[in-house]
């Protein structure tokens, strides 16, 4: 969840701000490994657990 860059890893915003994983909502970040490449994940603070919903080597289309 660090903000060091912002270029590289931030949270999701609008409708893909939050997802949903076993009826709770968590807030979704989004990492670039690469020009196309993202890895999504859900962050559950309480437990210090990150959720993977998504990674890809293509740029996700529900972005665009």
């Amino acid at each position: 969840m660090s903000r060091a860059d912002p270029d590289r890893q931030h949270r999701l915003r609008g409708r893909l701000a939050t997802g949903s994983l076993g009826g709770q909502e968590y807030p979704q970040w989004e990492y670039e490994v690469t020009a196309g490449g993202r890895v999504r994940y859900l962050v559950d603070e309480a437990r210090r657990t990150v959720h993977l919903v998504y990674a890809s080597t293509r740029h996700p289309k529900d972005t665009e």
